[in-house]
């Protein structure tokens, strides 16, 4: 069952896990699932923010800064962190 979840969290987008990831949140706090079910969805809800992490990090790796001369045309492109 964990490879199916695992399989089928690696192919959500970032708001799909976002959200499932928010209503995780939200029973967890609520305290109205039983023990057996809060384990489960919060093992659930560990992968699935290691899976927007993960889409963070690479679309954050994409984005790129404009780089201006001295008169202030664009010369090219330079990582963000940089």
């Amino acid at each position: 069952m964990a490879e199916k979840a695992g399989s089928d969290i690696a192919g959500m987008s970032f708001e799909a896990a976002l959200a499932e990831l928010e209503d995780i949140v939200a029973k967890l706090e609520s305290g109205q699932a039983p023990l057996q079910e809060s384990i489960a969805i919060f093992e659930r809800g560990e992968a699935l923010k290691k899976h927007c992490e993960a889409l963070l990090k690479s679309a954050e790796s994409k984005i790129e800064k404009i780089t201006l001369s001295k008169d202030g045309s664009p010369t090219g492109t330079a990582p963000l962190d940089e």
